[in-house]
């Protein structure tokens, strides 16, 4: 029966486990472990330490309420501490902690250690030999650069529970660290109060103009009532609920005095947000602080996204970085995605800026038309009331002028007193909970984490190495593997013998010590074979082997002296004509053997010698011949084989390997049983598959295989159990285990 070598062997990987196969190569992954082990050492010997320094703030959403109930509401939007996150990491937030002389000499920027920052390093170095030529200009770069840089390591992010902004930097030197990091932040809680300060002084300056014209309208509206009094005297004219007409011009003069109140409003709003039209940043934080102004801060859908986006895209370029350099492609396309990101926010800005721009000049004329309308009624009331009493109307209206220029007046001044007090309240809605304090431990390396990953790294590089090396090894490596690939049982193993034993000593064992461990190995492969055949069908057995030195002589010898031993008639016949071993076995003369005896010089009685074992004969292979093939193939072999099996119980052949000649296949065929003698760790899974397709070729009753050499030294450590050697009993009774 012919088997599918693909078959046998993916059988063979079903029964054979990791943990052998872990083994069998433990000493590679050993040394992969090692080897990993001393990079992870390395690296922490020579990685440079690094501090975190972290501060906790918390940003309120709701600014004090001075002006009316909508005064300082902010956006209510998890967003609005993303964008405060992000304004932390801005340019101008950054740009004014790195100019401060003091920051600039810190050794964070200025002697970053070789492996961390060798690129920055070298840069910043060449930017200071520079300043002594171009001294102004290259501070900027400095100052630029330095903020670029301090920007890549701001770390803030948003609790996912709370509200508070946790703002940490990375740095070797952990005061420095902390100083950066409450640097950060004293310019954060700056630039807010500077800015929403700025935004008030604007719309302040508005007004106090405004109030200025108003000012001196009441005075003028003063003068001429006073010199209507002057020249008419005290005019009083009684107002009836009754009299439609004066009734009428009352409601008129109040409305008239809201309209012209509403444009004045609406527009210094306008003229506000013009003039920052070119700032869409500060424009919708002036936006947020407008009271009634019919538009709300909201934040968009596609902003969100962008945002969302941003923060992924930065978080992506920070792990890249670990990577890879500024220059390199990914990082490029990464830093590309960014400054994109940025544009689309700046267009959605720039968006809501002009919609809102829009709207106050809406708002500004709709005022301006409802107020032309007003006054166009109450001159025609006026007209009206005219007629009735002109000189009385003449005296109401100076007066209505009068009052209503003095409560516009009034109004104005208390605006421009609470945006006053706005301005000094800029900064009361940012608290800080931690400050930042130079950290004791050093953040990274983190030496427990590294040596946890190096380790786990060189056992799966060992083991994948084990598993490659141990695929690429064809040596065949357990009983169940043999029984798998050639399709024969394993008859039993054979123990290695010490190497200092002459070739007569290892080949005698079972003569020589009967109650060793070797010994008890052959009498239980004697076993397998009695029981395996019955007597008058394995009179004949071939022993032959796969390839040279697998110790098939050896085999002949002892199995041949156990059945001697056993009480059977036993014949020892030479049939390796290349290279004959029996006579040195037994230190017996070659002169006579089976070749004169074929060749009718001498007569079997002659050639066959008696071995030290009782009941064992041996017929060597006698003088050299040239033709060993045509001798084993012809008839007189034959005859002879047939006249010794009615003289001895059993006949064991020694034939050369099967690989090299064609001997062996002859007696294979001619034999009743033959047994395949494999070398522990030297027989290969190919050259074991064609020994045995070549003896079914010629029909032979390949009975089994006899594994030899199994190592005891390795046995005990589950490296050649699977053959199935034990030597820890021994032979019952006896302390010889030899």
């Amino acid at each position: 029966m012919n088997m599918d070598p693909a078959f046998t062997q993916t059988d063979h990987s079903r029964h054979e486990s990791l943990f052998h196969i872990a083994l069998r190569q433990r000493w590679v992954i050993v040394l992969s472990v090692i080897f990993f082990i001393a990079a992870g050492v390395a690296y922490l010997l020579k990685a440079t330490p690094v501090y975190t320094s972290t501060s906790r703030l918390y940003v309120e959403q709701n600014g004090p309420k001075i002006m009316s109930d909508f005064e300082g509401v902010m956006t209510q939007s998890k967003n609005y501490l993303y964008t405060q996150a992000e304004l932390m990491k801005s340019m101008p937030i950054v740009s004014d902690v790195v100019s401060d002389p003091e920051i600039r000499s810190l050794k964070t920027f200025t002697q970053r250690p070789e492996s961390m920052f060798s690129g920055v390093s070298g840069f910043i170095k060449k930017l200071r030999k520079e300043i002594d030529v171009h001294e102004k200009e290259d501070a900027r770069d400095i100052v630029g650069n330095l903020a670029v840089s301090l920007k890549k390591k701001i770390d803030v992010s948003v609790g996912k529970k709370d509200d508070l902004l946790t703002v940490s930097i990375d740095s070797p030197y952990s005061v420095e660290a902390a100083r950066l990091v409450n640097a950060i932040i004293d310019s954060y809680i700056k630039y807010h109060s500077t800015r929403k300060r700025s935004t008030a002084s604007e719309v302040l300056h508005i007004l106090q103009k405004e109030k200025i014209q108003r000012d001196k309208e009441l005075s003028g509206n003063f003068e001429k009532l006073l010199e209507f009094t002057r020249k008419n005297g005290m005019v009083s004219l009684e107002k009836s609920d009754s009299n439609m007409v004066f009734k009428r011009l009352d409601r008129l003069s109040t409305a008239l005095t809201d309209a012209q109140l509403e444009t004045i409003t609406a527009k210094s709003d306008y003229e506000a947000a013009l003039s920052m039209a070119d700032e869409p940043d500060k424009l919708k934080q002036f936006a947020a602080t407008q009271p009634n102004t019919g538009l709300r801060v909201y934040v968009t859908d596609v902003e969100m996204q962008l945002r969302t986006e941003l923060r992924e895209m930065e978080v992506e370029y920070k792990n890249v970085r670990y990577h890879c350099t500024e220059e390199h492609p990914s990082t490029q396309a990464i830093l590309g995605k960014i400054e994109k990101i940025k544009g689309l926010l700046v267009e959605e800005s720039q968006k809501h800026a002009e919609a809102y721009i829009e709207v106050m000049k809406l708002k500004w004329e709709t005022a301006k038309k409802r107020e032309s309308d007003l006054q166009e009624s109450q001159d025609a009331q006026q007209i009206a009331a005219k007629d009735l009493n002109e000189k009385a109307v003449e005296y109401y209206m100076l007066e209505s002028n009068m009052k209503r220029t003095e409560r516009l007046c009034e109004i104005l001044d208390d605006r421009i007193k609470e945006l006053n007090v706005t301005e000094d309240t800029g900064a009361l809605n940012i608290s800080v909970l931690e400050v930042a304090r130079p950290a004791d431990k050093p953040s990274s390396p983190d030496k427990a984490r590294i040596m946890a990953m190096v380790m786990v790294l060189g056992l799966m590089c060992g083991g994948g190495l084990a598993l490659l090396r141990d695929q690429m090894d064809s040596r065949l490596r357990s009983a169940d593997e043999i029984s798998d690939i050639l399709g024969v049982p394993v008859l039993g193993t054979v123990a290695a013998m010490a190497k200092k034993l002459s070739v007569s000593e290892r080949a005698q064992k079972a003569h020589n010590k009967p109650k060793s461990v070797i010994a008890e190995s052959y009498r239980t492969i004697r076993t397998a074979l009695f029981f395996g055949a019955p007597k008058d069908k394995a009179k004949t057995i071939l022993v032959t082997s796969a390839a040279p030195a697998d110790g098939k002589s050896s085999m002949t010898s002892n199995l041949a002296i156990t059945m001697a031993q056993a009480g059977q008639k036993t014949l020892i016949i030479d049939g390796d004509f290349r290279k004959p071993m029996q006579h040195n076995i037994f230190e017996m003369s070659n002169e006579k053997g089976l070749s004169s005896v074929l060749a009718g010089i001498t007569t079997l009685d002659e050639s066959i010698q008696q071995a030290p074992t009782e009941g064992l004969g041996i017929l060597t292979c006698g003088p050299e011949v040239p033709n060993p093939s045509e001798i084993l193939n012809g008839e007189a072999f034959g005859e002879l084989l047939k006249k010794l099996c009615e003289q001895y119980d059993r006949i064991i052949i020694d034939s050369p390997p099967v690989g090299p000649v064609t001997d062996s296949r002859i007696l294979a065929a001619i034999c009743d049983v033959t047994i395949l003698v494999l070398r522990a760790e030297k027989s290969t899974r190919k050259l074991s598959m064609q020994t045995r397709d070549a003896l079914r070729s010629v029909n032979a009753n390949l009975i089994g295989v006899v594994v030899n050499a199994v190592s005891k030294k390795q046995g005990q450590y589950g490296y050649y159990t699977s053959y199935g050697y034990n030597a820890t009993y021994g032979y019952y009774g006896s302390k010889d285990k030899a």
